[in-house]
């Protein structure tokens, strides 16, 4: 009888022992399983806050000038909202992007850079052959130590050359295994018609793109916030330096070819320009007109840095063409 009794209360113990387990179970997945699987749904979120542009002819009629009224050979509005096509001249035609090249140059290395506030040393080797090639600097010097967000606004506002090599080498050990990163976004992106030779957008017979392209690219890139906060600067200022204690001060080159001339009912945000004696006056930018963001891509305008900039005029005028 007593040993019924003792295998009685070893059972109850044994119950007892399960439920705590139970118990205990519940509470770890609740303190310790939901976070890891919050934090993969964050990370799923995250992942794609970032949606690739997809772009579709629009069916609106929202653009009253005539492609042909262009200087422009080659050019695209897309309304950002739905990346919708308004408007396009030979977009699908390969075009030279001169120094719309460093737009890709720019969200590559923002998407490389654990730490923007890293300190990058430029060296001799940075600057081998660029002024050769007459190639636009920023004005950065040898053995110059630079945070990675100045080099940003370097590659993007005066478009200096150095910023890209620095970048590339910082990031990837070479300008060639940059310019790999460089292609595989491209590739990531559906830019079917694009390949690049180099970060900077020297001429080269290899390095080409489309309107169309660089259209998607940017549609891309404006979803980053760094990006975008650097594509629609005027002025930057940098850190001061071991070379030049004072910083370094640099302007946007679209918003200097503008010279403040703008929209009606709107403004241009932001911009890119690019010109190579190949590649003729080019110009990536983004405008608000009404409640809407555009962005015109053009390429292949006569003219050079001593002409009209009829890149900004082709800008101006379709903008100020659009329906409101």
């Amino acid at each position: 009888m007593v040993r019924k009794v003792k295998k009685k209360k070893s059972g109850i113990r044994i119950f007892v022992a399960f439920l705590l387990m139970v118990v205990i179970a519940v509470f770890a997945c609740k303190y310790i399983i939901t976070p890891v699987a919050q934090h993969l749904f964050e990370k799923y979120v995250d992942d794609r806050t970032t949606s690739v542009p997809s772009l579709k002819i629009g069916h609106d009629s929202a653009v009253a000038i005539s492609s042909d009224r262009l200087n422009s050979p080659n050019a695209i509005l897309i309304r950002l909202k739905d990346d919708n096509i308004l408007m396009q001249k030979n977009s699908e035609e390969k075009i030279y992007p001169a120094s719309l090249t460093k737009m890709m140059t720019a969200i590559v290395a923002i998407e490389n850079l654990p730490d923007l506030k890293e300190e990058i040393k430029l060296t001799n080797s940075t600057f081998q052959g660029l002024y050769g090639a007459d190639a636009s600097m920023a004005g950065f010097q040898p053995g110059e130590q630079v945070r990675a967000i100045d080099l940003l606004y370097g590659v993007m506002l005066p478009s200096g050359a150095e910023c890209c090599i620095g970048l590339a080498d910082q990031i990837a050990g070479s300008e060639q295994n940059f310019v790999k990163l460089m292609n595989q976004k491209a590739a990531d992106l559906g830019m079917d018609n694009t390949h690049f030779e180099n970060a900077t957008g020297l001429h080269n017979e290899n390095h080409y793109t489309t309107v169309k392209d660089l259209a998607i690219l940017l549609s891309y890139a404006l979803q980053n916030d760094t990006f975008r906060e650097v594509f629609t600067s005027t002025r930057h200022s940098t850190r001061p330096t071991n070379r030049h204690p004072d910083g370094i001060a640099f302007y946007s080159t679209m918003f200097e070819d503008l010279n403040n001339q703008n929209i009606i009912g709107g403004e241009i945000l932001g911009g890119k320009t690019g010109y190579t004696d190949e590649a003729g006056l080019c110009l990536a930018s983004l405008a608000k007109v009404g409640k809407q963001e555009y962005i015109l891509i053009s390429a292949g305008a006569k003219g050079d840095h001593h002409s009209e900039q009829y890149n900004i005029t082709d800008a101006l005028a379709v903008y100020n063409s659009i329906r409101k």
